[in-house]
């Protein structure tokens, strides 16, 4: 078995992006690193393992590709959530606040069936706001949310506790100060 790395080391930061003040985590390094991805998804999906997860519900974009690859290793259906008027089929839709306004996201109307078990997933949790806007979406299709996982957590911006306080078990494998 391959030793553990530290994947921490593996996400590339970048200062005053997408403004002054702001430290951007990049995960593209951890992507592109062949072990540190796989090392990623292994932990991201472990604790999920013969749960009979339903579906994986990635949040564009980086989302998807964590979403693909835990529905591939789950053995479980993939469902895009994408910002508005990107999905071709009938959708649902749901208003969420963003730090500087309000956005909409959507699904298509038949991604999720009453009862299926999904996992939510991202790159990063920040304040919430788009994963707390993918939460209620699913919800309201009748999803039973069984997690949200992450590969960071900015912990001072609230995000994970936004999400508890809905009922939501939070899992990351990483934290970074700042925002």
């Amino acid at each position: 078995m391959t030793q553990p790395i530290d994947l921490a080391a593996s996400v590339r930061s970048i200062v005053d992006y997408p403004k002054p003040g702001i430290i951007f985590r990049d995960i593209t390094t951890l992507l592109g690193d062949a072990v540190a991805f796989r090392q990623a998804v292994d932990e991201l999906v472990r604790p999920y393992a013969g749960l009979g997860v339903d579906k994986i519900a990635g949040i564009e974009a980086r989302g998807f590709i964590l979403g693909g690859a835990l529905a591939h290793q789950l053995s479980a259906g993939f469902v895009p959530i994408r910002k508005k008027g990107k999905l071709p089929h009938e959708t649902v839709r749901i208003a969420y606040s963003l730090e500087y306004g309000v956005d909409e996201m959507e699904m298509h109307v038949d991604a999720v069936k009453p009862g299926e078990k999904v996992i939510l997933t991202d790159d990063l949790i920040a304040t919430g706001g788009t994963a707390e806007g993918a939460v209620k979406l699913l919800r309201q299709q009748g999803a039973e949310i069984v997690s949200a996982c992450f590969v960071i957590d900015l912990p001072e911006l609230g995000g994970r506790r936004k999400l508890e306080g809905l009922g939501v078990e939070v899992r990351t494998l990483m934290e970074f100060e700042g925002h």
